[in-house]
This record gives C-alpha cells, structure tokens and sequence, in this order.
C-alpha cells in the first residue's frame, strides 16, 4: 500500500493462496478506493499512482473452465496479473477481468466489464466495454476562474 492513500469501509482484499508465492495486491501513492470494493487475486493486481476507484468495483485476475467432462469444482483454473496504469478513473461497479492493463490516464464508465485491455487517455465503458473516445477529444476538462 502505497503513500497517502484513502480506502472506504468494506474493501475486500483477498489473495487466495495468500502463502503461494508471488500472489500479491499493490496500491500507488495517493490512489482513493471507494465503498464496497474488491480486489480478488490468485496472481496479481497492481494500480498506480492518484487512481480514483469507485465504489463496488471488481477485479478479479482468475477464472476457471467449462469442460462438460468434468464438476464446475473441479475446473482447471487460469489466471493472468491485472496492472491498472497511473491517473486512472474507474467509476461505480465495474468490473475488472483477468490479463487486462489499464493505460495511464484511462476512464472506465460507470458499470463496465472489462474483458480486454485499455490504452493510455482512453475513455471506455459498456458490457463488455469498447472504446467511447480518447480523453484527448474531449480538451482539457479543465475550468478556469479568474480570481476574484
């Protein structure tokens, strides 16, 4: 856990196999993570540096087969890390799904699955999410004020 970094009541952080080497969950200075979220890991999922992650966010970097030969419990399971760049803004209830990076500067809509990865100052959202626009369409997103 990084520097100055601000987590909401009821953040799940769970690393199954917690003893199994190199499964870890790594947060950058200054990133806010909101109410009701969860890091689920059986390899890794690292985010960067001043993220705002939203309340009831997910990510979750395994998932298991579907041969009709065999139980549902007994699966093989894969998995793939999750990297979440620098400067990142994911909104309310998304969901982040195994082997995706997230570029620095990225926005993730409000509700969106993410099943594959995000470039730098893109802006996605949808199930599964698709590219709406690259944050560079949209300006600056700054408002000045004169001072008063």
């Amino acid at each position: 856990m990084g520097e100055r970094c601000s987590l909401e009541y009821s953040v799940n952080m769970n690393a199954a196999g917690s003893y199994t080497e190199g499964i870890s969950i790594e947060i950058g200075d200054g990133t806010f993570i909101g109410h009701g979220c969860e890091f689920n890991t059986t390899s890794k999922v690292t985010v960067g540096q001043h993220c705002l992650i939203a309340a009831g966010t997910r990510f979750i970097d395994h998932d298991h087969g579907m041969d009709p030969g065999s139980r549902m419990i007994d699966q093989p399971e894969t998995h793939a890390k999750i990297v979440v760049g620098s400067d990142v803004w994911i909104g309310a209830n998304c969901i982040v799904l195994k082997g995706v990076t997230i570029g620095d500067g990225a926005v993730l809509a409000a509700g969106a699955v993410l099943t594959t990865s995000v470039p730098p100052y893109a802006v996605y959202g949808g199930i599964p999410a698709r590219l709406i626009r690259m944050r560079s369409e949209l300006g600056s997103g700054l408002i000045h004020f004169a001072n008063r």
